[in-house]
């Protein structure tokens, strides 16, 4: 894991970085909760691509009649 702060290689169980002696201890909670919106997002940017899809078949579809 890296220091969201300063960025140096810490650690995964480290509560301060040993570089710039920063709090980088991040509840449990907050990293599933992190976790479940990174999915969620992955989803929703599939889905605007599926839908993009579709938008781009519809208007080449008129463009051809």
């Amino acid at each position: 894991m890296n220091c969201p702060y300063c960025g140096s290689e810490t650690n995964e169980d480290a509560l301060v970085c040993a570089a710039c002696s920063r709090d980088i201890a991040v509840p449990s909670t907050l990293i599933a909760e992190r976790d479940e919106l990174l999915r969620k997002r992955e989803a929703l940017r599939d889905e605007l691509k599926r839908r993009r899809s579709d938008i781009e078949t519809i208007i080449r579809r008129r463009k051809s009649r």
